[in-house]
């Protein structure tokens, strides 16, 4: 199951607010066909109700219980900024946009978590030079 596409992968956003780079990362999943637009106004209420800051650099944004109706299929978008967005006070360079069917996005969560647990490999996605180098780096989130 391809869950994250090269496609979906942006080295250098352009947002330079909280619900701006929520914006980006989820324009990236309707683009895919992953997600109807609505899906964005959910990511946004989600955030305005609980942080989606998660440590070392990394939001992942992601829809309401209510969305569901909104996921078309599980997908993820990464959307990496140069200088880091201020997240309710928290320095973000990394906005993982997730929509999971299902309880899919529970398992995308747990293996994104685990790549930005080890502070060498998040080093690794911030030197990286481009949107290609990211995605070699997170392929893993497509095993299965």
């Amino acid at each position: 199951m391809t869950i994250l596409e090269p496609a979906n992968v942006v080295a250098a956003g352009v947002a330079t607010t909280r619900d701006d780079a929520i914006r980006e990362a989820g324009e990236l999943l309707v683009k895919a066909g992953a997600v109807k637009p609505d899906y964005i106004d959910s990511m946004l209420e989600r955030e305005a109700s609980v942080s989606t800051y998660m440590g070392n650099f990394l939001a992942i944004p992601h829809g309401t219980n209510e969305s569901k109706d909104s996921i078309i299929k599980s997908a993820l978008s990464l959307v990496r900024y140069a200088d880091p967005v201020d997240w309710d006070g928290e320095p973000v360079k990394f906005a993982v946009g997730i929509a999971g069917l299902n309880n899919e996005h529970l398992e995308i969560l747990s293996k994104i978590a685990i790549v930005f647990s080890d502070e060498d490999e998040v080093q690794k996605l911030i030197d990286a030079s481009s949107g290609e180098e990211i995605y070699t780096l997170l392929e893993e989130v497509n095993a299965e």
